[in-house]
């Protein structure tokens, strides 16, 4: 896409998002939520970009019922790459910020139903994700699929302050079972915009912004805590994320790979 609307006309890259939205929606597709994509400065150095971004998620994306059981199937997929996150289940719209914009802080936690440990399989149509901002926007933020925790939290356990608690929350993801498993991410919910708080502040912002507000029931993906990792069929990881808890997905072969 960089090639036709350049690498950083973020208003022409969402145009195209927003263009591919209506056919989903025209296709039948429902929205789940939204995700916010490059917010770990360890996810932007590895894509070679310098803000966040943010994109849709459809219910047919949510792979939480596969994901230990029958696997997720790698034959839905290009070439995803897997990142452990901080989500939240909103309670209530976010469609009214104040005079400058923006959301307070305790509005934000008032919004929220729950906060849980999710994974992200992102994906991209450009080969060897050789993107640019543009290119990634365009393509929905590079959104895959999705995987929720069943442990979930209510704001109030993270203290007082929910900015500060979910900054400080630490993340460790395993590759592999339990007895050969390999450290293969880790970071802190600071590395995520300084809070996973903040950048739920700044997509409820933007949201409003370009007209199509946060709704209540909707989830939110609200970026890596640490860098994302290429994911192979057969591959198990689990995410450990404290305060939350855990939150793990299976890998099954294609068909073409069985044959």
């Amino acid at each position: 896409m960089r090639d036709l609307i350049g690498r950083d006309d973020v208003r022409a890259a969402y145009a195209v998002q927003s263009v591919l939205h209506e056919r989903a929606l025209a296709a039948g597709r429902r929205v789940a939520g939204r995700k916010i994509g490059l917010t770990a400065p360890a996810v932007q150095a590895q894509l070679g970009v310098d803000q966040p971004d943010f994109g849709v998620l459809y219910a047919d994306m949510d792979v939480t019922a596969d994901a230990t059981r029958s696997g997720v199937e790698t034959t839905r997929l290009l070439q995803p790459k897997i990142e452990a996150e901080v989500a939240f289940v909103l309670a209530k719209d976010l469609h009214s910020p104040t005079a400058d914009g923006t959301f307070r802080a305790e509005e934000l936690a008032d919004a929220i139903a729950a906060v849980v440990p999710a994974l992200e399989i992102v994906d991209s149509r450009v080969a060897g994700w050789d993107i640019s901002f543009g290119d990634t926007v365009a393509d929905n933020a590079s959104s895959g699929l999705y995987v929720l925790g069943t442990d979930r939290a209510e704001p109030d356990l993270f203290g007082p302050d929910l900015d500060a608690g979910l900054a400080a929350v630490s993340m460790t993801m395993m590759r592999g079972d339990a007895a050969d498993a390999e450290q293969v991410s880790a970071g802190h919910g600071a590395d995520c915009l300084g809070s996973p708080l903040r950048a739920l502040a700044w997509l409820a912002s933007t949201a409003v912004r370009f007209g199509d507000p946060l709704r209540a029931g909707q989830v939110v993906l609200a970026g890596a805590l640490g860098p994302m990792v290429p994911v192979a069929a057969g591959d198990t990881f689990r995410a450990d994320i404290t305060g939350l808890g855990s939150v793990a997905a299976r890998f099954t072969p294609s068909s073409r790979e069985h044959s």
